[in-house]
């Protein structure tokens, strides 16, 4: 069992432990400096859909849902990472699953989109594993200047389920 709390100031250290870390970052363009970290934790801090992942008393990763511009559309791109330590245990489905429960209560966008690396298997398991559907590749910029292929995936959240 997981449980998601919402981000908060004590939570920058796992930024470091993710996108400081060339291997979590292998699939996302390379790590980020500690300025980016610290932009991106307060963006964190001022969204209501960025989460750690607990599992009993220990943070194990990160999963968030915010809004973006999809081909024209209005819709949620979620997103998780989990510690090493932690990896293979099913813990970023059960956390992708969670979010998107989150982003279905909010009733504001149809669809919930995921976005992993064409390359990377484990992310586009977890998508598989938590029920979205692939839709095709895309070629994102992603960071600025670092192009890359993605898959698309899509949970379509008002969807009877």
């Amino acid at each position: 069992m997981i449980t998601l709390r919402p981000w908060t100031n004590d939570d920058l250290w796992l930024l470091h432990a993710t996108l400081g870390d060339p291997a979590m970052m292998e699939h996302l363009g390379g790590i980020e400096s500690a300025e980016q970290i610290e932009q991106r934790h307060a963006r964190f801090l001022r969204s209501e859909g960025m989460f750690t992942v607990w599992e009993r008393d220990a943070v194990v990763g990160s999963v968030g849902f915010w809004e973006k511009t999809w081909l024209g559309e209005d819709v949620y791109e979620a997103g998780w990472m989990i510690l090493p330590q932690y990896a293979g245990r099913g813990l970023a489905t059960k956390a992708a699953l969670e979010v998107a429960s989150l982003a279905r209560k909010e009733s504001k966008c149809r669809f919930l989109h995921a976005f992993p690396n064409v390359e990377n298997a484990a992310s586009n398991a977890v998508c598989r594993n938590a029920g979205f559907t692939k839709l095709g590749e895309h070629t994102f910029e992603y960071p600025k200047g670092h192009w890359m292929r993605c898959n698309d995936w899509r949970i379509d959240l008002f969807a009877k389920h």
